[in-house]
């Protein structure tokens, strides 16, 4: 790492840090407990498919990532009981969407994000 580098990254934990400093107890709670909802690959996967599609079906989530519909609905229901999904039950169908909007911008981060 040159000593630029090493400069820049010291400039970005320091604005970092300092974002930080600014955010309350209760904001820190409310980020800690969304990340910890939708930090599993599974719900990235489905909040990221609720992203483009806005609703869609637990069938239709199943056959997007190739998945169980049990373990599709162990995880809608959980991000369902913790506030981020909600869903409309439209005759024998449930369609599931995003109403916690800042789990949105998580996604487009994550999009940009050079992991």
């Amino acid at each position: 790492m040159t000593f630029l580098s090493y400069i820049v990254f010291y400039m970005y934990v320091c604005i970092e840090f300092k974002i930080m400093e600014k955010l309350n107890t209760e904001k820190l709670e409310k980020v800690a407990f969304v990340l910890k909802t939708i930090g599993h690959p599974v719900r990235l996967a489905i909040i990221n498919h609720l992203a483009i599609n806005e609703k869609m079906s637990v069938n239709e989530i199943c056959e997007a990532l190739g998945l169980e519909q049990s373990l599709i609905s162990h995880h809608l229901n959980n991000m369902k009981l913790k506030g981020v999904l909600d869903c409309d039950k439209e005759g024998n169908s449930r369609y599931y969407f995003v109403v916690l909007e800042e789990v949105l911008t998580v996604i487009n981060c994550m999009e940009k994000c050079k992991l």
